[in-house]
Parts: C-alpha cells; sequence; structure tokens
C-alpha cells in the first residue's frame, strides 16, 4: 500500500508542520494571484456525504484558484453510494481519476478507512462529531492573520462544548502553543469534556470554567462562539441558554482588540448588530478558510509526511462505539492502540475495555 500525506488528523503532524501550513496560507492570502496555477493539471474529487456550504464551496473555491479542476457529488444519492456500494469501493474508483480527495461523512471514522484503499491523499471535511481538521486550520490562519500570533493568548470557547467537534480540534491544537490560557464557558451539562482538559494539562496550557459571557468577556483576547443546541435545554432551563449570546452590552465588555470568531452557521447566540464591530471576524475567517485550503491542497500534494494509518492490533476486539465506521463497513480491520489500561480505535478513537 503506497503511503499518502493524509490530513485526517492534525495529531499526525508536530508544530513545524502546521505552522509552516499557517504560513503558506499567509503568505496565499496576500499574494492570491501568484499561486494562480499551482495545481494546472491537477484534480480535486470532493465526496461530500451531508450537506456543506463553507467546507464544501472553500474547497472548491480553493482548487480553482489554484488553477486546477474539480469532480465528486455533495449528494451520495446521486452516486453509486444509493445502489449499496461500499465505502472503500467508492474510494478506490474515485481516487483512480483524482490526484487529491477531500471527504465528508458523517459516519466517524470515516476519513481514515477511506484513506486504508485510497490510491491518491484524503483530506478528511469532517467525519460525524469525531474530527474537522480543516475548520482549525481557517481558526489558526485567522488568529495568525487577526492577531499576529497563536501563542501568549487569553481564549474564550462558549457554546456546546461537549458535542462541537470545532472546539475540540482547536483546543487540542492551540495547547501546543506556549503560554495560551483557555477559559470554558457553559452549562454544566455542555462543558468541555475531560479528554480535552487533560491534553490541554499535559501540554503545559491551563483552563478555567465560566458560566456566563459577560463574566468571561473582560478578560479575554479571542472569543470564540459556537451554536448552543436549545434542545439539548428543558424548558426549565431554556433561560440558562441566554447566559451564551453574544450581545452588543457584552461587547462593551470587552477589550479593544479582541477577535470574535464563530465556525458558522450561526442561529441566534450572536446577536446581528455585533456584525458591525470591526472586532467581529466571523465571515473574514471564513474567507481565509479558501486560503489556508488552498496552502493545504498544496502541502499534502508534496506527499513529503506519509501518514501511518492503522495500529493493525488486538483485532479480537470490537469497537464500542455504534457510530464507528467499523460498524457499518464490516470488511475493515479491527485496529486498536493502547493508551494506559484501555484500548483506542484507530478509527474513531473510542475507548474500549480488553
Amino acid at each position: 500500500m503506497k503511503e499518502f500525506t493524509h490530513l485526517i488528523d492534525l495529531d499526525d503532524f508536530d508544530l513545524d508542520f502546521i505552522e509552516r501550513l499557517i504560513t503558506l496560507g499567509a503568505d496565499i492570502a496576500v499574494n492570491t494571484k501568484r499561486y494562480s496555477s499551482a495545481c494546472f493539471g491537477k484534480v480535486l474529487a470532493t465526496l461530500f456525504y451531508e450537506p456543506s456550504t463553507r467546507t464544501q464551496m472553500s474547497f472548491q473555491t480553493a482548487m480553482l484558484r489554484l488553477g486546477g479542476t474539480l469532480i465528486g457529488f455533495d449528494n451520495p444519492e446521486t452516486s453509486s453510494v444509493a445502489k449499496g456500494e461500499n465505502l472503500k469501493d467508492t474510494t478506490k474508483i474515485v481516487s483512480s481519476y483524482a490526484d487529491i480527495m477531500v471527504m465528508r461523512n458523517p459516519v466517524e471514522g470515516s476519513a481514515k478507512a477511506a484513506a486504508i484503499s485510497s490510491d491518491c491523499p484524503i483530506i478528511n471535511a469532517g467525519d460525524g462529531g469525531h474530527l474537522h481538521p480543516t475548520q482549525t486550520l481557517t481558526d489558526l490562519l485567522t488568529i495568525r492573520m487577526e492577531k499576529g500570533h497563536c501563542d501568549n493568548l487569553t481564549i474564550g470557547i462558549c457554546g456546546d462544548l461537549k458535542f462541537g467537534r470545532t472546539t475540540h480540534s482547536l483546543c487540542k491544537t492551540l495547547s501546543k502553543y506556549k503560554g495560551n490560557k483557555f477559559i470554558f464557558i457553559s452549562a454544566p451539562e455542555l462543558m468541555m469534556p475531560d479528554y480535552i482538559k487533560d491534553i490541554i494539562k499535559a501540554n503545559g496550557g491551563t483552563y478555567t470554567e465560566k458560566y456566563s459571557l459577560e463574566e468571561a468577556v473582560p478578560e479575554l483576547d479571542m472569543l470564540y462562539m459556537t451554536r448552543i443546541q436549545r434542545e439539548r435545554f428543558t424548558d426549565a432551563n431554556q433561560q440558562l441558554a441566554a447566559n451564551f449570546n453574544l450581545t452588543c452590552d457584552i461587547m462593551k465588555l470587552a477589550k479593544p482588540d479582541l477577535i470574535v470568531m464563530h465556525p458558522l452557521p450561526r442561529v441566534d447566540e450572536i446577536e446581528l448588530k455585533v456584525d458591525d464591530d470591526p472586532r467581529a471576524k466571523y465571515f473574514i475567517q471564513a474567507k481565509y478558510g479558501v486560503y489556508v485550503r488552498m496552502a493545504l491542497i498544496l502541502e499534502v500534494l508534496k506527499n513529503d509526511h506519509p501518514v501511518k494509518l492503522l495500529t493493525k492490533g488486538f483485532g479480537s476486539y470490537d469497537c464500542t462505539n455504534p457510530k464507528c465506521v467499523t460498524q457499518r463497513e464490516k470488511y475493515l480491520p479491527h485496529s486498536f492502540h493502547r493508551k494506559g489500561d484501555v484500548l483506542v480505535c484507530d478509527f474513531c478513537e473510542a475507548v474500549t475495555l480488553p
């Protein structure tokens, strides 16, 4: 099996590689036309098994701005998937047509599963609630462009921190930078999972937890808003959700150089009038997503950082996660790595007790 520089998880790369990507993205943002033929003759395949606006269109725009061309689908019902074709066969066929492939799939671990049989590098554009690494790269480029650096920041993360894949990936990566402090702002039942807190501590970072934006905002250099899913609150606790809405009045309490980010789409967690505040960066953030994905395509095509995909150990066990790709694609190996006294699925990172 040929090895490729797949981008499945940012944890597969060291901080030097991530910084190289961000630096290239920053140069592309300033000198976009310089890269207008960098992918001439190359084909990008986009396989989107679930709806997407920003991620799909930004990848398509990125490849077109690099001078490449596109194939793919944005609805599996219009492909052979609707006839029952498995992920392996779809991946094998499409990768024989393309030089690089981007995939979003609601099944956790699907990007890594696709990479096993792919004949070209794969970029994970989101695999269920598991990972969304290109959103994290977008966030990092936004911070670099708007703050000048990604270290020594006080970072507020607000909203659904328990289930939000974007917040998990962002915290894991930002904790690799020196001097970053995190303030988690959410309801107790939607706070950041312990395993993310453990990663932050292991990387030398610190965190605190607060239960209202008004209390936290004055300390922040950066505020990362996410959608609070009100359906997760009981009727009696609906008022609690209002503690996590960013308003113009709350912005008056913030530092003059605060930046406000959001992966989008938003619902009502940011008051529309906040859009007029120059510290609101979520729309330019989406634009930076094109530049960093241009950089990512170029770096992945270099193929100079091959990624090890599977451990292939402990095959006698089954993953306990019902959303894991191994539960859907039965031909996949049962591959785990040991972490302390438990086994961790190589595909979805769910913990299994041996």
